[in-house]
């Protein structure tokens, strides 16, 4: 695929199966994530990898995360298949690093630069992949069990896989409104 067409034809693919990146395919991934911008190449992000048996392992965690916010059984149970969506499935986390140069919103944004690029990579050898946030990227609670301190982010869950489907490509979005000449 070339640079211009994986950049403007970038779509998420939420439909995906077996078989999840090759050890190959994921470490190019990884070289390709650690591209992202990078002010004092503090490396703020943090990839925390789940697959096989690892992601019921996160599932529970996201269950037992929703049963603390007090949600219905059902949604607990909702919860704890969530992570089975995908073969592979990355936390990208934001690890902040006190640095004066560097506010933690640049770093979240590195992180979430490298998150793009795990992404895009992933697009680029045939794979699919879509990135999740909502209120688990947002817990405390699958914070913590992650290992992560307070001061720390989830950038979100990158699910990896093959599509099931080819990927639909959304139409391109009207900018006209999103962009300003200073005069």
């Amino acid at each position: 695929m070339q640079a211009l067409e994986l950049l403007t034809t970038r779509s998420s693919m939420p439909r995906l199966i077996e078989p999840g990146p090759s050890d190959a395919q994921f470490q190019l991934m990884l070289q390709a994530a650690a591209r992202a911008p990078d002010h004092m190449a503090l490396m703020p992000y943090h990839f925390i990898v789940f697959k096989d048996e690892q992601r019921q392992q996160l599932g529970e965690i996201f269950q037992r995360a929703a049963a603390a916010q007090g949600q219905a059984e059902a949604q607990c149970v909702q919860a704890s298949q969530l992570p089975l969506r995908a073969p592979m499935l990355i936390a990208v986390a934001m690890k902040y690093q006190a640095h004066e140069k560097v506010p933690r919103d640049e770093q979240f944004a590195s992180a979430a630069c490298a998150t793009l690029l795990l992404q895009q990579a992933a697009f680029a050898q045939g794979l699919g992949a879509i990135w999740r946030t909502g209120w688990l990227a947002e817990s405390d609670f699958v914070k913590a069990e992650l290992g992560l301190r307070e001061e720390d982010a989830i950038v979100g869950f990158l699910y990896v896989g093959t599509p099931a489907v080819p990927t639909p490509i959304k139409p391109n979005k009207e900018l006209a409104d999103k962009v300003q000449y200073w005069a």
